[in-house]
């Protein structure tokens, strides 16, 4: 009996993170689960690289015995570009992302799986975790040195041994052909579904929400009231009898439904092309939600005012020490003080003159004279007053003023015998 997928993908940023770097795709032949690492700079990028070289086989002309050659085709391009990136990119060193993908082609599928994300299948009630996890705490789960209950606390419970990344190795898949039997449901999620959610809650959901979308969700939800550590992405499909129900578009969430590469980093390739695949994609716009929630309305206005104030208390804080300011001009011909600082902003002038002084422009030396065609600044009223001081005194020196209106004495005169205090006489 031929078989379909119904399908439906989710993802949400959770509770910690600060962006999505996980990637998932479903489609009626082909879904992708990755789970980008790298930080802000690089996961998202990395898992949108994954999905991007994936999704071109999401088509129904691809025979059964083809299928995992072009899946492990896809997964080295995507590898290859991973490392090129890294290398154009210094600020790309170190991205890096899991990633399942689970290929139909009539009813055989074929699996690629590298990392720690997980492919679970639902049958007759029974939930079967059909990925290993290639982890470290898996290899010391593997060969007896802590149980099971042990990894889910250990230190080092999110080191992944094999990624797709800027690593030259090769990569190594796990790699599989199974049937696709008919009433299975098959989940495709990020560790921040089954790291959070016990496997018993996982079954229950699965098996009690029919609709898979609803189930994505609810999964999503519970993950969320669970701490939401860190991002949580599932994929969802059911093989149902073909022909029951309705061809749906593919649907593409998390870090792959925005193309998130500047121009700088070359928005064409395959992480841009991630978010153009199909003008039907369905694309969930959760995280973008996300970064701007609804249930913080008030964050811009209060960014804005933040802003606003810090701008006013600036330009108060600059305008008050203006006036702390002095400075000494010829205006007129006449040496004038002024306070405040000789800029003028729009229509406010940041200066007033508050003395006019004796000191003319005749009273001035040459030097000063060009000096004081600028502004002579002085941090304070006592330094202009010192400055302005200074002027007097040499304009009385070089300009002495007769000590009386009478005739200045001969040689002949008495003064030469009875020299004045002032004269200097011995």
């Amino acid at each position: 009996m031929p078989v379909d997928f119904r399908f439906a993908a989710r993802s949400d940023v959770g509770l910690v993170r600060k962006n999505n770097q996980d990637s998932g795709y479903a489609g009626s032949h082909l879904l992708v689960l990755a789970d980008g690492m790298g930080g802000a700079a690089g996961g998202d990028i990395a898992s949108s690289i994954a999905v991007a070289h994936m999704a071109p086989l999401d088509t129904d002309d691809h025979r059964a015995d083809d299928m995992l050659n072009l899946l492990r085709r896809a997964l080295t391009d995507a590898h290859e570009e991973l490392i090129d990136r890294a290398q154009v990119d210094p600020q790309l060193h170190g991205l890096g992302t899991t990633c399942i993908a689970l290929m139909r082609s009539g009813k055989k599928l074929a699996m690629v799986h590298i990392g720690d994300s997980r492919a679970y299948v639902l049958r007759n009630g029974t939930l079967t975790q059909v990925t290993t996890d290639h982890s470290f705490v898996q290899y010391l789960i593997q060969t007896g040195q802590i149980t099971p209950e042990e990894a889910e606390t250990h230190p080092q419970r999110s080191v992944v041994l094999r990624i797709l990344g800027d690593s030259s190795n090769d990569i190594d898949p796990d790699e599989s052909i199974r049937e696709a039997v008919l009433g299975d449901r098959w989940l495709l999620c990020s560790d921040g579904l089954s790291g959070v959610v016990s496997a018993d809650t996982i079954i229950e959901t699965l098996a009690t929400i029919d609709d898979p979308g609803e189930c994505a969700e609810e999964l999503i939800e519970l993950a969320l009231r669970g701490g939401g550590p860190d991002n949580i992405t599932c994929v969802i499909a059911d093989v149902v009898e073909s022909g029951t129900v309705e061809p749906a578009p593919p649907q593409i969430v998390g870090a792959a439904a925005v193309d998130r590469l500047s121009p700088s980093r070359g928005s064409s390739g395959a992480a841009g092309r991630a978010a153009q695949l199909s003008p039907n994609v369905a694309h969930d716009d959760r995280e973008e939600e996300d970064e701007f929630p609804e249930r913080r309305p008030w964050l811009p206005t209060f960014i804005a005012l933040i802003v606003a104030a810090a701008v006013g208390l600036g330009l108060w804080a600059g305008y008050t020490w203006s006036q702390s300011q002095y400075y000494a001009q010829l205006k007129d011909d006449k040496v004038v003080i002024y306070r405040g600082i000789p800029q003028v902003i729009g229509p406010w002038a940041l200066s007033h003159p508050v003395e006019v002084t004796p000191v003319t422009l005749n009273d001035l030396q040459p030097v000063e004279r060009d000096r004081l065609k600028e502004p002579v600044r002085r941090s304070s009223r006592e330094e202009i007053d010192q400055y302005v001081k200074r002027l007097v005194n040499d304009a009385q020196f070089h300009n002495p003023e007769p000590s009386s209106p009478s005739p200045e004495p001969s040689e002949s005169s008495p003064a030469d015998e009875s020299p004045s205090p002032t004269s200097g006489g011995r």
